[in-house]
Formats: C-alpha cells, sequence, structure tokens
C-alpha cells in the first residue's frame, strides 16, 4: 500500500475524541471509528431503511445499508488512488446515512416538517446525533465517541443556526471552511453511488426504460460503448455494463481532476485544505455538467414518477400522524422513550419533548413505522 500523502489525514494529527481515550492497541484510530458503526444498533437498521423504494416493495432494490457499502467500496478505491485515508473513508461512508428516516428523503421532509417549530430536523445532523449521543452502550461515555475526522464528514452540510449549536464540528459551517480531503471523497462519491445505483433500480422496477436513459449523455455515450462490443446482452448484461462504465468514468474523471488541483496546490497538511475557499475534490467541468444533467433525469422521471409520488404520499402520511399522536401524548411512546421524552421536556420544554419524538420515529425501519402506525390506529390492533 502506497504511504499517505501529508494532505491526508493521519492518526498522530487528529484533533482527537470528545471523551480521550487510549490509542488502540491493534488497529487504527478510524478503523476503531468504523468498528464501532458497523458494531452500532443505527447500522443495523438501514438494512430495513428505504433508498428509494421501501422494503417491502422488493427485496433486491437497494436499501440505506446496502447503499452505504457501495459507497464505502468506490470511497476506498478512490482514497487509495489519492493516498488518502481509506480507512478515515470507509468509516465516514458507513456512517453518513445512520440519521436518515424511514421511507427516505419523504420521511426525512415530512419530519422536518413537523418539527420546524422545534428546530427542524436535518438528516445529517441526526447523524452526528446518533453517533454523538443516541447510540448508548459504552460504560465510559454515551454515543460512539468517534474521532473529529470521522464526525466531520458525517456533518456533509448543516444549517448555520444548527452549526452554532454543535461546538468544534460546526466551526467549519461558521467559518465557510472545507472539510478535510476524506470527507469531501466521501460525499462525491455518496453522489457517484447512488444515482448510478437509481439508474439501476429504476430499470429494474420498470419505472425508467432504456429509451429514456439515452436522452442523457453520460448514459447514451456508455451504452452506445456497450452495444459496439457485445453483439448478444441479456437485458441485465446490458444494464450492468453501462452502469458499470458510468461509475469507472465519474471515478477516473474525480481522480484525475483532484490530483490535478493537488499537484498545483501542493498542500503541506490538512489544515491547508480546509482553508480552501472551494473543495478541491470535484468532477471536471465536461464530467460535472453529465452529472449534472443525470441528476436532474432522475428527479424529473424516477423520483417524481407517479408509483414514488404516490408511496411519497402514504409514507408521508405515516411520518406526520405518528410524530402529532406521540408528540401529543408521549405516553404513546415506548415507556424508555416516555421516561425520556418527560425529562427532555422538564429541561427543554417543548423543544426538548419533540426532539425526543423525532429521534425515536428517525430510528424507525420502514416496517417498523408502518406496524407502529398500524399499532396506533387500526382498532382492530390491540398490541
Amino acid at each position: 500500500m502506497k504511504p499517505l500523502a501529508a494532505y491526508a489525514a493521519h492518526d498522530e494529527n487528529s484533533r482527537g475524541r470528545r471523551f480521550p481515550e487510549a490509542p488502540p492497541a491493534h488497529r487504527s484510530e478510524y478503523q476503531r471509528d468504523r468498528d464501532r458503526i458497523v458494531h452500532s444498533a443505527a447500522f443495523r437498521r438501514l438494512e430495513y431503511k428505504t433508498q428509494v423504494f421501501v422494503n417491502h416493495e422488493g427485496d433486491l432494490f437497494r436499501t440505506r445499508l446496502t447503499h452505504s457499502l457501495e459507497v464505502a467500496q468506490i470511497g476506498r478505491t478512490i482514497a487509495r488512488s489519492l493516498s488518502l485515508n481509506e480507512d478515515l473513508v470507509e468509516a465516514i461512508a458507513l456512517a453518513h446515512d445512520l440519521g436518515h428516516t424511514p421511507f427516505g428523503h419523504a420521511g426525512q421532509d415530512a419530519l422536518n416538517e413537523c418539527m420546524r417549530p422545534y428546530g427542524g430536523f436535518e438528516h445529517n445532523a441526526q447523524s452526528l446525533r446518533v453517533v454523538d449521543e443516541l447510540e448508548d452502550k459504552y460504560a465510559d461515555f454515551r454515543g460512539l465517541n468517534l474521532s473529529f475526522e470521522t464526525r466531520e464528514g458525517i456533518l456533509k452540510h448543516c444549517s448555520l443556526k444548527r452549526a452554532r449549536t454543535l461546538g468544534d464540528i460546526g466551526q467549519r459551517f461558521i467559518r465557510k471552511q472545507q472539510p478535510g480531503l476524506e470527507a469531501q471523497l466521501a460525499n462525491l462519491a455518496d453522489e457517484i453511488a447512488y444515482n448510478n445505483h437509481d439508474v439501476d433500480d429504476g430499470l429494474r422496477a420498470r419505472l425508467l426504460s432504456i429509451e429514456q436513459l439515452r436522452e442523457v449523455p453520460l448514459f447514451a455515450r456508455h451504452h452506445d460503448q456497450v452495444l459496439k462490443a457485445y453483439s448478444s446482452l441479456t437485458p441485465k448484461q446490458l444494464r450492468h455494463e453501462t452502469i458499470r462504465r458510468m461509475i469507472n468514468t465519474l471515478v477516473s474523471d474525480l481522480v484525475e481532476q483532484t490530483a490535478a488541483r493537488l499537484r498545483k496546490l501542493k498542500p503541506k497538511h490538512p489544515d491547508e485544505v480546509r482553508a480552501q475557499s472551494k473543495p478541491l475534490v470535484g468532477f471536471g467541468a465536461e464530467i460535472l455538467a453529465e452529472n449534472l444533467e443525470l441528476k436532474s433525469f432522475l428527479r424529473d422521471q424516477l423520483y417524481r414518477h407517479h408509483q414514488v409520488y404516490r408511496m411519497t404520499v402514504k409514507a408521508q402520511k405515516v411520518v406526520k400522524e405518528l410524530f402529532t399522536a406521540l408528540n401529543s401524548d408521549p405516553r404513546l411512546l415506548l415507556p424508555e422513550f416516555s421516561a425520556q421524552a418527560e425529562a427532555a421536556h422538564q429541561e427543554a420544554g417543548d423543544n426538548g419533548r419533540a426532539r425526543v419524538v423525532a429521534d425515536y420515529i428517525a430510528g424507525m425501519t420502514d416496517r417498523y413505522a408502518i406496524d407502529e402506525y398500524e399499532r396506533l390506529f387500526d382498532p382492530r390492533r390491540l398490541r
């Protein structure tokens, strides 16, 4: 393995943990972060949380868990090519969706609307809250006590108001600084993964067609390459060969363009990266434009497809009605959450109680949210 570059995250230069711990004996600091994430309850729940398609719609569609694994795989490849810290990238990738609600962005939007009078809901901030506060199994601290660098990467974006409440981890948003390269990289690996894999799932669900996608230059160019190289492929093979070439093009361009920027800047320390006005990790102009066209296509043709929209409406109804009922009467919560809601209400008023309700709902899987909805509102369900 190549040695890490000077501008990569090194264990010895880490800004440390919120609660000091002895160094790990047989692994790096960021490997320890990764391992704590993988063993967390929130990580296991990602298996049953929506990416685009609700869990019960099919066993082969991507979930938040499989998506996170794909982000980690793409991220490690890029990190290795740029001599960045693979373990840190992997930790960020595996943790970045821990705070996502059930039902994907539909659930997040609904919960944010419910929480607007109480400070709002941001899934990135919730992911940080999960690893800082909500995971509760260690004797010496709450949360997972992850390193600053992993926590920095989890918080991809954040409102200025929320940043002011987050201490050291919110300072870069206040100062308008950049995160480290590993965090920048994980953010783009996330985008590469979900765009291309949503194309795959959309085609398999027959919500998208090859003819529609050929209107997207990035897809059409690679589709033509596959058709030229192979005379008789099954639809599955044709789909896979096209998408894997798209991913390779995006990854290769990202590596080449980022390496060129790093050669020009010659940073000697991660703090020089943070001081830049713009991220250093990114695509070239041509690929960036094509990637934006793909995102726009998916927004219009997949995320707003009438079948997805109908499920979105149903999902938002579930989340909103759960929040209204539980926030109005916290005794409907499970006993441990009911006690937390009461304590939070005494400490911070309505905002504190609502935050506990939001934590409870955000931690639900798709199936659990549907089941809880039925338990609360279907008179035939007694428990």
